[in-house]
């Protein structure tokens, strides 16, 4: 009995089932830092500050970032704002991008990239989204014409040969033509004031 009574006032050793960390929220505070961390990583004077201060020169944080490529499997990518962060966490696992971090140059040349990128999204995704038009056939020589018949009134030889309406764009910014809502325009207002003062 004494034995037992040793055993249950020894100090509980730290691999024994009653230390196991409990976390409290269910990982939510450490998914929050993750996704926190990864965000930071779109920004390329945040990497260069990471590597002026040497972290890339720690295999654990070495290691951290290859852990972190769970970021981009679908269940975790939608979580995600800033997708560039995850480019530079792939560019990352490269020693020669993580040394060439360190360089100013290096910095400002992937910020550069990075604004260029922004600048001409909407306008290279449109290029790949609108429908091509149609090539033309080849000309061929028309076959000799048959006698004409009278010709329609003006009016429809008008309508008949008017252009198509232009494809509406797939992403519509602004008001779509033939709209019913009037602008406003402050300079036509102003003229159209004067005007009636000076006939009044």
């Amino acid at each position: 009995m004494t034995s037992l009574k040793n055993s249950d006032d020894s100090p509980v050793s730290p691999s024994s089932p009653k230390n196991v960390f409990k976390d409290t929220d269910d990982g939510q505070r450490r998914f929050l830092l993750e996704l926190e961390f990864v965000q930071c990583l779109a920004n390329p004077t945040y990497i260069h500050y990471l590597a002026q201060n040497r972290y890339f020169e720690d295999e654990a944080f070495i290691g951290y970032l290859k852990y972190l490529q769970y970021w981009q499997r679908p269940e975790y990518i939608k979580f995600i704002m800033y997708p560039h962060c995850l480019f530079f966490l792939e560019l990352l696992q490269n020693a020669n991008f993580r040394n060439a971090m360190a360089h100013p140059g290096n910095k400002e040349l992937a910020h550069r990239q990075q604004f260029f990128f922004w600048k001409n999204y909407r306008n290279n995704r449109l290029k790949h989204i609108m429908p091509r038009p149609l090539l033309e056939p080849p000309a061929v020589t028309p076959a000799p014409a048959p006698p004409q018949a009278p010709t329609p009134p003006m009016s429809a030889t008008i309508a008949a040969t008017a252009p198509p309406p232009p494809a509406l764009s797939p992403m519509p910014y602004g008001v779509l033509p033939g709209s019913s809502l009037a602008k406003n325009d402050m300079r036509n207002a102003a003229v159209d004031r004067r005007k009636r003062k000076k006939e009044a």
